[in-house]
């Protein structure tokens, strides 16, 4: 059984004094409850099932045999290696099989898995796995485009810089036309 301590805005006064800094100066007197917050915040995804997110329905569209395709959703994340945030956008594209999500899922999908401590391109293949296994479509297609601050801050401080990571499943992979139609729409 593993205890977990739970992290206090006390541990927070004491990294603050650890930098130099007054914690009981006027300017940074609320911050050790303010991180707590925003940190509690943006570790949520752990706590969010993403299945139960993906709920699909069947409403007269299992017809619908085309890409669906989503661009410009927002990705706020921290890296597991520095806690530093990484951001951007992300593309997801699948070919539904008789199911089919509303459009705003694949948003909380994205959320869910960004707030976690993450890696770019383990968020990924999260993504893509957890559309593949609810919704079981005949491909998944996923592109993420980040900037991440432990590059840009610090090191060697290449500003501007891109990542992008991807993930294709099911028929994307094998099949070229369909892959070029999911790239060529999840191009800005």
């Amino acid at each position: 059984m593993s205890h977990k301590e739970a992290f206090t805005e006390n541990d927070w006064r004491r990294l603050l004094s650890s930098l130099g800094e007054d914690p009981d100066r006027p300017g940074l007197h609320e911050t050790p409850a303010r991180v707590t917050k925003a940190w509690k915040h943006w570790t949520s995804g752990y706590g969010q099932d993403p299945v139960s997110v993906l709920k699909a329905f069947e409403d007269g569209a299992e017809q619908y045999n085309e890409l669906i395709v989503v661009r410009g959703i927002p990705v706020y994340s921290h890296c597991e290696h520095h806690m530093a945030p990484f951001f951007g956008k992300a593309t997801i594209g699948y070919l539904p099989n008789g199911k089919i999500v509303g459009l705003s899922k694949l948003t909380r999908l994205v959320d869910i898995f960004s707030k976690r401590l993450q890696v770019q391109e383990r968020m990924t293949m999260q993504i893509a796995n957890a559309l593949m296994e609810v919704l079981e479509p005949k491909a998944v297609g996923v592109v993420v485009k980040c900037r991440h601050m432990c590059m840009e801050s610090r090191g060697i401080r290449t500003q501007g810089e891109e990542t992008i990571t991807s993930c294709m499943l099911g028929e994307l992979q094998p099949n070229l036309a369909l892959r070029t139609e999911f790239l060529a729409l999840a191009r800005d």
